[in-house]
């Protein structure tokens, strides 16, 4: 799955093909409850061997699981490169592995590629490996185990990240299709994430009735088992929706649309009385600047807030201010995508917006923009 994260933590394995490589603690977990479920198996099949022996045949399943998770997931970012898309990381943790691809596919025919080339290298890597264990390998023993269990693990992956819903990468290829057909990425984002929740619901509720059909009771590892996958589809296909209903707002999000009106004030004008001007002026916020009129800082709502009426005639606007960083100085044309990168680039409350000649047009508040996702 080539699904962004913010951060990644754990163990750095590697850089093949320039791309870091970690694994998060959360996959030990995982890997003793793969190999505590399948050693039973493995000991049936290799009847000649200890039931430690078992253990390991059952770990090196598990090792090998998320070695195909890895091969997957390379498969996603050597494509996403060719297409020139920045690649940070990938992770391999709990519940399979991430892709850090930093930006979307310009269109709908690369994102197709990029999300099928992972269930296309685990199907094929499937494909090799059972022609292996049917014509090459000698019938019976480890050697056999060992091909099989690396032909099942790629067909496993493969096989359920074809499933057509976000975040899978069947759900990806889902969003391109529809992308494509309606000539909107958002509308493609939606249909995949609703469908997404859809494969949530089927991944309990068809082995469930399977059971019940065959008039045997679910095992209490299965059910946990598919419950914890149906969550993960079930939450990944809700961020997709609210990232959808988010882009669908960006047309919306202007800077001067939404900057407020603000004021000029020296460091040493009281408090009390920089509210006073604001008032009178009808303004939202206020700007510190300096004996010459260059803005130096921007006066924090919030700090204001949290300062009694009692205190404000003696607490000068200077001391409220943030000292005005040019990665907080925003272009009053900025909208869209481009405004929300900026003010990721360097979080703050306010941010002061100028004209395209240096002049000050107002103050955009992160509140007032976040108040326009509210509810998305």
């Amino acid at each position: 799955m080539s699904t962004p994260v913010k951060e990644s933590t754990g163990l750095r394995m590697g850089r093949p093909f320039g791309i870091p490589v970690y694994v998060s603690p959360t996959w030990l977990i995982v890997a003793a409850f793969i190999t505590i479920s399948f050693q039973p198996q493995f000991a049936d099949m290799l009847p000649g061997y200890s039931e430690a022996a078992a253990y390991v045949v059952a770990l090196a399943f598990a090792v090998l699981l998320y070695v195909s998770v890895l091969l997957h997931e390379l498969a996603h970012c050597v494509v996403a490169k060719h297409y020139g898309l920045p690649v940070r990381r990938i992770t391999l943790y709990m519940l399979g592995g991430v892709s850090e691809i930093e930006r979307e596919p310009e269109t709908a025919g690369r994102e197709f590629a990029v999300a099928f080339a992972g269930p296309l290298l685990s199907l094929g890597l499937a494909g090799i490996g059972a022609l292996a264990e049917a014509f090459v390998v000698p019938p019976g023993g480890l050697a056999q185990v060992l091909v099989w269990q690396l032909w099942l693990s790629n067909l496993i992956v493969g096989l359920f990240n074809l499933l057509p819903g976000l975040p899978l990468d069947g759900g990806r290829m889902l969003r391109a299709a529809v992308w494509k057909v309606k000539r909107d990425a958002g509308t493609g984002t939606m249909a995949a994430a609703w469908v997404g929740r859809g494969v949530a619901i089927a991944v309990v509720v068809v082995p469930l009735l399977m059971n019940l059909m065959a008039g045997q009771e679910p095992g209490i590892g299965s059910m946990l088992w598919t419950v914890v996958l149906a969550s993960f589809i079930w939450l990944g296909a809700s961020q997709s929706l609210r990232v959808a209903r988010v882009r669908a707002r960006l047309p919306q999000l202007r800077a001067r649309v939404l900057a407020r009106r603000a004021i000029p004030v020296t460091a040493e004008v009281p408090l009390s009385e920089g509210l006073r001007r604001a008032r009178e002026a009808g303004a939202g916020a206020m700007v510190v600047v300096d004996h010459d009129g260059r803005p130096v800082g921007i006066v924090n709502e919030a700090a204001v807030n949290a300062t009694p009426e009692q205190r404000r005639p003696w607490v000068n606007v200077g001391a409220l201010s943030r000292a005005l960083e040019p990665s907080l100085v925003l272009g009053a044309d900025l909208e869209g995508e481009s405004l929300l990168d900026a003010m990721r680039d360097t979080p703050a409350p306010e941010y002061l917006l100028v004209e395209r000649g240096g002049e000050i047009y107002g103050v955009l508040a992160t509140a007032d923009v976040n108040r326009m996702f509210s509810g998305v």
